[in-house]
C-alpha cells in the first residue's frame, strides 16, 4: 500500500469541529485511527496520513452523511490551512492568494496536489486527491472545494462569490442531495465528471482582500519555506536535495538575492560537494535556480504591481535585458507581454 504522507493538526480540527457540532463522540473515532486526542494542543503537530483516513472514515460511518465533505467545508478557518492560511490571509488580492495553494498546500497535508490552468476568460482549479480509500477519497474532495469557496468568500468579504462549474469525480449522494450542493456553491454540479475540478472568471482573482500585509506575508512565506525545507528533509524520495536547495533559493531570492555558497552551507556542506550531489540527482544549481527564477517571475507578473525592472531585480538579474531575454526564451513572450495577456 502506497504511503499516505502526513496531515496537520489543523487539517483534523476541522473535522473534530465539525463532529462536535453535530453531537459526535470523538473519543471512539481517536482510538480507531490509534490517535491521541491530546495531540490537538499542538500547533504544529503532525500525524500520518493513514490515521487521518481511518479518521475521516469512521466519522463518515458512524454520521451515515453522504454529503460529510461538503458539510465540514462549512467549518474551515483561516488556521485549518497551517501557515498556509495565514499567508493567504496577508495577500493583496484573491490572484495572490490562488497562486500561494500549490507551492505551500503540502503544510497542511499530503492529502492530494493542486494544479491551476487558464482556458481564456476562466481559470481552473484542479486537485488530485492521493488517498485511496473509496468510502474516503469523495468525501475530502468535497471537502477540499467547499473549504476553497468558504475560504475565498470570507477573505474576499463576498459571501455571493462563487465558481461557474464545479467538476466531481465522485458519483451523485442521490438527486435530494445535489441541492446542498448546488446551494452552496451557486453554480452547476457535475458529478461522475472526468476530474476533480473548479471553475472560476478570471477577473475574480483581481478581488482585494480584507488586510493585505505584504511585509507580514514575506516574513509568513519565509517560515513556511523552512517549515517545507524541514518536512522534505524527513521524507526519503530521491528529489530531497533538489527540494530543499529550491526553497533555499526562494527564500534567498525573496531578499534580492542568491548566492550557491550560502545554499550550500545552509545544507552543511561546501559548493563542490553541493554541486556533485545535484549532478547525481540529474540536476544543476542552475537549472534550480532558473526553476525558482522563472515559478517567481510569473506569480509577480500576474499578482502584484511591481515594475518589470524591480522584479528582475528582486530575481537576482543584474540587468532588465538579461531577465527579458531570459523569460522570452522560456515562454515565448517578454515579461511585458505575459503580463498583459495574465498569462
Amino acid at each position: 500500500m502506497k504511503s499516505l504522507g502526513t496531515t496537520s493538526v489543523a487539517a483534523l480540527r476541522q473535522y473534530v469541529r465539525a463532529a462536535e457540532s453535530a453531537g459526535v463522540d470523538t473519543a471512539p473515532l481517536f482510538s480507531k485511527a490509534g490517535l491521541n486526542a491530546a495531540i490537538l494542543d499542538s500547533d504544529d503537530g503532525r500525524i500520518d496520513g493513514e490515521q487521518f483516513q481511518v479518521f475521516i472514515q469512521q466519522l463518515a460511518e458512524q454520521t451515515g452523511n453522504r454529503i460529510l465533505g461538503l458539510e465540514t467545508g462549512d467549518f474551515v478557518q483561516p488556521g485549518s490551512y497551517s501557515v498556509l492560511g495565514y499567508i493567504t490571509m496577508s495577500c493583496a488580492t484573491l490572484g495572490e492568494a490562488v497562486a500561494r495553494i500549490a507551492p505551500y498546500e503540502k503544510l497542511v497535508g499530503d492529502m492530494g496536489t493542486t494544479r491551476l490552468a487558464m482556458a481564456g476568460d476562466n481559470i481552473k482549479l484542479l486537485w488530485h486527491c492521493n488517498y485511496d480509500n473509496p468510502a474516503v477519497r469523495p468525501h475530502l474532495v468535497d471537502n477540499v472545494f467547499s473549504s476553497w469557496v468558504n475560504y475565498a468568500r470570507w477573505l474576499a468579504d463576498d459571501e455571493a462569490a462563487a465558481p461557474t462549474l464545479v467538476q466531481l469525480k465522485r458519483p451523485s449522494p442521490g438527486k435530494e442531495l445535489e441541492q446542498a450542493y448546488q446551494s452552496r456553491w451557486n453554480c452547476p454540479v457535475h458529478f461522475s465528471a472526468d476530474e476533480d475540478s473548479l471553475t472560476f472568471r478570471k477577473e475574480l482573482l483581481n478581488t482585494r482582500l480584507r488586510q493585505p500585509d505584504p511585509m507580514l506575508r514575506k516574513t509568513l512565506e519565509a517560515h513556511a519555506l523552512t517549515q517545507l525545507a524541514s518536512l522534505e528533509t524527513n521524507t526519503d524520495t530521491k528529489s530531497d536535495l533538489a527540494s530543499q536547495v529550491k526553497h533555499s533559493i526562494q527564500q534567498q531570492l525573496m531578499q534580492g538575492v542568491t548566492r550557491q555558497d550560502v545554499v550550500a552551507d545552509e545544507l552543511d556542506m561546501n559548493s563542490r560537494t553541493l554541486q556533485r550531489r545535484l549532478s547525481q540527482e540529474g540536476v544543476s544549481y542552475q537549472k534550480l535556480l532558473d526553476e525558482v527564477r522563472q515559478t517567481m517571475a510569473e506569480d509577480y507578473l500576474l499578482n502584484s504591481e511591481l515594475a518589470i525592472p524591480d522584479i528582475a531585480l528582486r530575481l537576482g538579474f543584474s540587468e532588465t535585458t538579461s531577465f527579458h531575454r531570459k523569460f522570452k526564451a522560456i515562454k515565448g513572450k517578454t515579461p511585458g507581454e505575459f503580463r498583459a495577456s495574465k498569462g
